[in-house]
C-alpha cells in the first residue's frame, strides 16, 4: 500500500514538472523570434479589445463596491478612535498595495483567463491549430503570442483603474455619505501615500499577476483534450489555478515589498 502511493506520488511528481516544462517550452516559443508588426498588430489590438476593453465593466463596478465597503466599514472602525479623518489612507493603501492587483487578477482569471483556455481549447478541438500548421503557420505565433501581450499590456490597466475607481468609491461613501471633510480624506491620503513607491508596487504586482494568469490561461487551453469534457476541465483548471498562484505570489510579493 505504501510502495503504491508513493509511486503515485511520483508519477503526480512527475506529471506537474512535464507540465511546468511544456508550458515553459510554449511560452518561449511564442514570444520569441523576429517582430512582424504588420501582421501582428490587428491581431494584437483584437485580443487587446477581447480581454481588456471587455473586462472594464466588471472591473469598475468591482472596484467601485469594494471601495464603498471600505469606506463604510473604515469610518465605522475609525471612528471608535475618534480618527476618522484618516478614511482616506485606509481606503488608498489598500487599494494599492492589496486590493487592487489582487481583485483584478482574480477577476481577470474568471472573466477573461477562462475565455481565452474555451477559446484556445475549441480551437484545437475544432483542428484550427493543426490547419495553422498545415499552412506552415506557427501556431504558437499566431494564436498564443497576441493574447499572451494583450492580457501582458491590459492587466496593469485594469489595476490602476480598479484602483482610482475604488479610491472615488471609498470618497463617496466617507464625503457625501458619512460627511468627513474632503480635504482631511484627500490630504491624509496623499500624505500617507509614497506615490512613487505605492504606485510601482502596485504595478509589479500587477505585471507579475498578468504574465502568470495569462500564461496559465493559455496553457490550459493549449494542452486541453480536444473533447467538450476535456475544455470544459480545462477553464476550470485555469479559473482554480490562477487564483491560487495569485494569492500565493501576492504573499511572496508582500514579504519582499513591505517585510522589511
Amino acid at each position: 500500500m505504501f510502495t503504491q502511493a508513493l509511486a503515485a506520488l511520483g508519477r503526480r511528481a512527475i506529471e506537474v514538472f512535464a507540465s511546468f516544462g511544456r508550458a515553459g517550452f510554449m511560452l518561449f516559443s511564442a514570444i520569441i523570434g523576429k517582430p512582424e508588426p504588420a501582421r501582428q498588430w490587428p491581431l494584437l489590438r483584437q485580443q487587446l479589445y477581447s480581454v481588456g476593453v471587455r473586462s472594464l465593466l466588471i472591473i469598475m463596478v468591482s472596484g467601485l463596491f469594494i471601495g464603498m465597503v471600505l469606506g463604510l466599514q473604515g469610518y465605522l472602525i475609525l471612528t471608535t478612535y475618534s480618527a476618522e479623518a484618516s478614511l482616506g489612507m485606509m481606503v488608498a493603501l489598500s487599494l494599492l498595495r492589496e486590493l487592487g492587483p489582487v481583485v483584478t487578477a482574480l477577476l481577470f482569471a474568471g472573466r477573461a483567463g477562462s475565455a481565452l483556455t474555451a477559446e484556445i481549447g475549441l480551437m484545437k478541438a475544432t483542428e484550427q491549430i493543426s490547419s495553422l500548421e498545415m499552412m506552415a503557420v506557427d501556431p504558437l505565433r499566431r494564436v498564443i503570442a497576441p493574447r499572451f501581450w494583450a492580457g501582458f499590456i491590459s492587466m496593469p490597466l485594469l489595476s490602476l483603474i480598479f484602483v482610482a475607481v475604488g479610491i472615488w468609491g471609498g470618497a463617496v461613501v466617507g464625503v457625501d455619505w458619512k460627511g468627513i471633510d474632503s480635504g482631511f480624506f484627500w490630504s491624509a491620503m496623499q500624505s500617507a501615500i509614497e506615490w512613487q513607491k505605492d504606485l510601482l508596487n502596485c504595478f509589479i504586482k500587477s505585471v507579475v499577476f498578468a504574465i502568470t494568469v495569462t500564461w496559465i490561461a493559455l496553457f490550459n487551453g493549449y494542452d486541453a483534450i480536444p473533447t467538450s469534457e476535456g475544455i470544459s476541465r480545462a477553464t476550470t483548471r485555469t479559473v482554480v489555478h490562477a487564483s491560487l498562484a495569485v494569492l500565493g505570489l501576492d504573499f511572496v510579493l508582500t514579504a519582499l515589498m513591505f517585510g522589511n
